[in-house]
């Protein structure tokens, strides 16, 4: 297991007093707490520490609130940012849920408002399979293997990206639903619209109803204030619901309905309201279990499972293992500012040996960990933390009997080698001297490495 760390929160407010008692209150509920006075310090402090949310004020000078969300949703897309309003300018904080923060906060708050809203939105993040994610590769999906499991997951994304069509998402925790959903979203032509996510299995559940459609309440000198729900919010864009099996039964009716013609009204509404809205859903279970169990309309389910997709677990794809590590130690060296060069045949081995409960997520975090406490040019398998994989690392005579996992750590390295040699061959045209430039390698180090491979150099190149 990797060492345990308190979860870090940024406060970003030109009020000196909002600042010192909102990170008073969030240090005394556990949290290590980074304060800025506007969105330009705050974004130096996103780049210098590993931050878990942030909460802004909108209106800051030198950067505004609006301004820090994009530049942190630039710098980690799946970064949860909620928004400090005053009343008169909800309009405002609209607007920032629809280009992507996690949720809004109105002055003067409660305590317990803080507090729940901060734990929603880092349950969010823990419960995300964005913890898993897999940034663009060739496919424009985020899949990272040579597996065939792999390329027919690309196939079924590349016929169903670009329509209208529901789609289910089904795999363990830790697959990359998350990752994929928005994939989705990013290959359709809805991409410019807002990509809206909502994590059932995070919500209490007398919260759901009013979290997906909105809520409406009177205040005592009559006025009626309106709250939108994650549906309005994604008109005309993407909505992705995770955990969609853990929508209470009483709520469910409404989703059908929602799903079925784009209509429903607020909690407590009257106005009935239409959206453009494209659905993914996902769930770590076959909601036939549930719809069996009572726990889920099956009616509702048909109309979910329009296009159900299945991740695999990656103990059932570990030929994708290398190349799913040389991409993580490539990020992780960016982000660690390490040199780390790659991963010994030694520590893949101990890599196929071990069964990942935790799918790629947990893959993820162990070339963190292994990245950051590497001292050689490549992660051997004294890197790893102690557990859960200590058991698995090769010890005295053992190594000899793990010539069969050498054998496919070779093959599948080599595999990996020719696919990304012959992907630059191909973008450069066949140009070696570009395509070496493009891989950071030597020129002579890649014809070594394509005679070595049995790739031949095109006759028609112009290396000039």
């Amino acid at each position: 297991m990797l060492p345990e760390r308190r979860q870090q929160i940024l406060v970003v407010d030109d009020e000196p007093n909002l600042r010192r008692v909102l990170a008073a209150q969030l240090q005394r509920d556990g949290y290590d707490v980074h304060t800025a006075e506007d969105g330009a310090i705050g974004l130096e402090l996103l780049r210098e520490h590993h931050v878990d949310l942030v909460i802004t004020d909108l209106k800051m000078p030198n950067l505004d609130g609006m301004g820090l969300l994009r530049a942190a949703l630039q710098l980690e897309p799946e970064l949860p940012v909620i928004i400090i309003t005053a009343h008169g300018t909800v309009d405002n904080a609209v607007e920032a849920l629809k280009t992507g923060a996690f949720d809004y906060i109105t002055k003067p708050f409660e305590q317990n408002e803080v507090r729940a809203i901060v734990r929603k939105a880092l349950d969010t993040r823990r419960l995300s399979a964005t913890d898993a994610r897999l940034l663009p590769e060739a496919s424009g999906f985020g899949l990272i293997g040579v597996s065939d499991a792999i390329g027919n997951l690309a196939e079924v994304l590349s016929r169903v990206a670009d329509t209208p069509t529901t789609v289910l998402l089904i795999g363990e925790g830790g697959t990359g639903k998350d990752a994929l959903a928005r994939a989705i979203h990013d290959n359709s032509s809805r991409r410019g619209r807002p990509f809206i996510k909502v994590n059932c299995a995070a919500l209490a559940p007398e919260y759901v109803e009013s979290e997906l459609f909105g809520a409406e309440s009177m205040s005592f000198g009559g006025t009626v204030h309106s709250r939108p729900g994650r549906f309005e919010l994604a008109h005309g864009g993407t909505l992705f619901l995770e955990e969609v099996g853990d929508v209470p039964i009483e709520v469910q009716s409404k989703l059908l309905r929602a799903v079925q013609e784009g209509a429903f009204e607020r909690v407590s509404g009257v106005r009935t309201i239409h959206v453009d809205v494209r659905l993914v859903a996902s769930s770590v279970t076959d909601l036939r279990v549930h719809v069996a169990q009572r726990r889920f309309r099956e009616d509702l389910f048909y109309r979910l499972n329009v296009v159900p997709i299945a991740l695999p677990p990656l103990r059932e794809r570990k030929m994708d293992i290398a190349p799913l590590c040389f991409h993580y130690i490539q990020k992780f060296n960016q982000r660690l500012k390490k040199q780390v060069s790659g991963i010994s045949d030694a520590a893949l081995e101990v890599l196929y040996a071990y069964s990942f409960p935790g799918n790629v997520r947990e893959l993820e975090n162990l070339l963190e960990y292994a990245v950051l406490f590497c001292d050689g040019g490549q992660v051997g398998p004294m890197d790893f933390p102690q557990e859960p994989i200590a058991e698995k690392r090769p010890q005295g005579d053992d190594e000899d009997q793990s010539l069969g996992l050498k054998a496919h750590v070779k093959e599948v390295t080599s595999r990996l080698e020719r696919g990304l040699i012959q992907r630059a061959l191909d973008q450069k045209h066949g140009n070696v001297t570009h395509a070496a430039r493009l891989l950071k390698i030597s020129r002579k180090g890649l014809q070594l490495k394509m005679k070595e491979l049995g790739l031949r150099e095109r006759e028609d190149r112009t290396d000039g």
